[in-house]
């Protein structure tokens, strides 16, 4: 899969699974709960997984709850700490 597109993907998986688990992670950097940097560092991690088509079956479930994260997430710890912070 050419970068920009797994680039484009996995992007769309982060932003997927927040929205799952009831975060706008745009809303999160407005209200100081997470950094730019920080979005960037996780959509890295999330490009590195090797379980995409894992997550894309977990999305497709419907919506979920905050701590309702496949274990597998790279991004689990910062959805958690952003979670607890936006509520």
């Amino acid at each position: 899969m050419p970068k920009a597109q797994n680039l484009r993907r996995h992007v769309a998986l982060m932003d997927n699974a927040a929205r799952r688990v009831g975060m706008d992670l745009q809303e999160a950097a407005i209200r100081g709960a997470l950094r730019v940097d920080e979005i960037s560092d996780a959509v890295v991690r999330c490009t590195n997984c090797p379980k995409p088509d894992a997550c894309e079956a977990w999305l497709m479930k419907g919506p979920g709850t905050k701590g309702d994260l496949p274990e597998f997430c790279r991004n689990k710890v910062m959805f958690s700490r952003v979670g607890a912070v936006l509520t």
